[in-house]
């Protein structure tokens, strides 16, 4: 049997009940009734919030500031088209798209924001000694898992691919800001970047026009800025991954901080009754296959922790425990398939459980 399924959003929030209806619509951004939704929160004295559809995720910005006004959400909604537009793959208009087109060929010049990404992308798959590899985009075309048709690949299609995957072979030129791939048909793909990079572009917006409140969501990559407008913590849930969204194992109460998850339910498909999660390991060009069921990161800026949840899945527990040490500021949580827990110690500490099933592991 084959069958695609999307994934239960692995981090929820559990906040005051305006912000939970915002997170909770996932129509389109433009529907008409936005406008008015915006002017009924301002009177009730809740937040200034808007819903876009960019990443091929849902966005929602809830800031919490009586200053805030529809110039501002409409601000946030151009950076974001501004930064997908530079780093899509499948745009091809982006710079990435042009990067890829010209690999073998040519270098390609890009802006500073794009080429500060593929910067940061190198430096993890450096530290991850290649499991987390940018140039891993030819992998991601011909797997396509999340899309109609996904279905599981003999090695002889994998392999040529896997070939292809190699950050050494990016080049870049930090003085024109050029990219270069040495090998023609290599593909860099930002998918486990970029959402991440978004979020902290939002913050940063937001923290330049003097707001200091506010709930930055792209599909569950939660930035939590400041605090509630009450002066509280915000209260994050941990979804249980077994479970339809918006059921928790349990919460946490974190204040200017990014909470951001990746786990095997996001996007995957099933054949012969194994799960083929979207999240691939270059290294042997095939889906990751162990026993973890999501990451969940903690951290000061959305970028690392969009990227070290993919890495940690790939690096497993062990492994994945001893990288966060060396991160400052950064705490994680792993729970595994038969619902065993494992965290940092400072995780274990913040996380209010709930849900008794799950039990520590360490």
């Amino acid at each position: 049997m084959k069958r695609n399924k999307s994934a239960i959003m692995l981090v929820i929030i559990s906040i005051v009940s305006t912000l939970i209806g915002g997170c909770g619509n996932s129509g389109n951004a433009k529907e008409p009734t936005a406008n008015k939704e915006q002017s009924q929160a301002q009177q009730n004295n809740g937040p200034m919030k808007e819903t876009f559809f960019i990443f091929d995720t849902v966005v929602n910005v809830s800031i919490y500031d009586d200053r805030a006004t529809k110039e501002n959400l409409k601000d946030i909604e151009d950076l974001l088209n501004k930064i997908d537009n530079k780093i899509s793959r499948t745009n091809s208009e982006s710079e990435i798209f042009k990067v890829n087109a010209n690999s073998g060929i040519a270098p390609v010049q890009v802006s500073p924001d794009t080429f500060e990404l593929v910067s940061i992308a190198i430096d993890y798959a450096k530290r991850t000694n290649g499991l987390l590899d940018p140039s891993i985009g030819r992998l991601v075309t011909l797997w396509n898992i999340g899309h109609e048709g996904a279905h599981v690949l003999p090695i002889e299609e994998i392999a040529p691919m896997q070939q292809l995957c190699d950050y050494r072979k990016i080049e870049m030129n930090e003085e024109t800001h050029e990219i270069y791939l040495q090998d023609k048909g290599m593909e860099i793909d930002l998918g486990s970047y970029g959402k991440g990079y978004a979020a902290d572009a939002v913050y940063d917006y937001l923290a330049e026009q003097g707001f200091n409140s506010a709930i930055i969501d792209l599909g569950g990559n939660v930035f939590a800025m400041g605090q509630k407008p009450t002066g509280e913590d915000w209260n994050i849930g941990i979804q249980d991954p077994t479970q339809e969204r918006g059921i928790p194992i349990g919460s946490i109460r974190i204040n200017d901080k990014t909470v951001v998850t990746a786990g095997i339910y996001e996007r995957y498909f099933i054949e012969d009754g194994r799960m083929y999660p979207h999240i691939i390991n270059p290294k042997t060009g095939y889906p990751v296959d162990n026993n973890i069921s999501s990451v969940t990161i903690i951290t000061d800026r959305s970028t690392d922790a969009d990227t070290m949840d993919t890495a940690l899945v790939l690096l497993g527990i062990e492994e994945g425990l001893k990288f966060v040490e060396n991160i400052p500021n950064a705490e994680v949580l792993f729970i595994t398939k038969d619902k065993k827990l494992y965290a940092s110690s400072g995780f274990k500490e913040m996380l209010n459980k709930t849900n008794d099933s799950y039990t520590y592991a360490n």
